[in-house]
């Protein structure tokens, strides 16, 4: 019997503010920690082969408030398994392949290559159980979850880790535009529908799914003047805001032109603390609002 998708707390608002690329480099570890501490992030997406991984999951289990997720990396990074046995997954220099579109081809049509998915997708859930941290969340670097493969391996796996909750990147303009009405939103009509349709697949298999989800339209640039308006108009039901925080953006694998320590910024803002605390909105991780 597949099982009910877990009940939102009673709260008319709940809110999940994320970091990605947890582990990714130092930088993104201190912003974390002290976007935790001292500002109002809930949660971190954890890269469990990513260079300052370890760091990563010392930092939090000192946090024990922190809600930290899976975030499962197939494109722009290294295998946790060796690459000598995911061939079909990654270049020459033992790396994931860079070209989404034709890595998602391969990994759809070629067999070998969705043998090799498996084994790797479920290599990362077993290193993030050997942290010993629990398991609040699954996304995906660059949302290639939605990929209709590798979702359909991370909901199966999942349920082996504990897995209760995935992002899908549901991004209602009509919020946006309310944050900032000259900067008219077009959005991916392609992203969106396969999003549409992983969000009808995740929540028949009894996974919490938020009502919406935003920095899609802002990645990399989520100053605390956007963060602020976009919790200020957040509509009734369970909300997502994730963002890229770092100390600075010259470390490796940083992307181009993202504003990193803006984004810290934000996350540290009194207007924005301030914003969080006259909404009424019940902030945690999402293990916070599955019942």
């Amino acid at each position: 019997m597949t099982p009910a998708p877990p009940r939102l707390a009673s709260r008319p608002r709940g809110l999940i503010i994320t970091a990605d690329d947890f582990g990714m480099a130092m930088a993104v570890n201190e912003a974390v920690e002290t976007s935790h501490r001292d500002g109002v992030l809930s949660a971190a997406s954890l890269m469990v082969s990513a260079p300052e991984s370890a760091d990563a999951v010392g930092r939090a289990k000192r946090l024990p408030d922190l809600r930290v997720g899976l975030h499962v990396v197939l494109v722009d990074g290294v295998p946790t398994l060796p690459p000598r046995e995911v061939p079909h997954l990654v270049d020459r220099d033992g790396r994931f392949r860079s070209n989404m579109t034709a890595a998602g081809a391969t990994m759809f049509f070629h067999p070998a290559a969705r043998r090799e998915l498996a084994a790797e997708i479920e290599a990362q859930f077993q290193a993030f159980q050997a942290t010993g941290l629990q398991l609040d969340h699954v996304n995906a670097h660059k949302h290639f979850h939605l990929h209709p493969t590798i979702a359909g391996l991370i909901l199966k796996l999942g349920v082996r880790y504990g897995a209760r909750a995935i992002r899908v990147p549901i991004e209602p303009a009509a919020v946006l535009n309310a944050v900032e009405m000259d900067a008219p939103v077009r959005p991916d009509r392609l992203l969106h529908a396969w999003a549409r349709l992983a969000r009808a697949r995740i929540r028949r298999a009894g996974m919490l799914v938020p009502d919406r989800v935003f920095g899609l339209r802002w990645s990399g640039h989520m100053s605390a003047e956007r963060l602020e308006g976009l919790i200020r108009a957040l509509p009734p039901g369970l909300a997502e805001i994730y963002l890229h925080p770092a100390t600075n953006g010259g470390f490796a694998g940083a992307a181009p032109g993202y504003a990193y320590g803006a984004e810290l910024a934000a996350l540290l803002s009194p207007s924005v603390a301030r914003a969080l605390s006259e909404s009424g909105a019940r902030r945690g991780g999402f293990a916070d609002f599955a019942q």
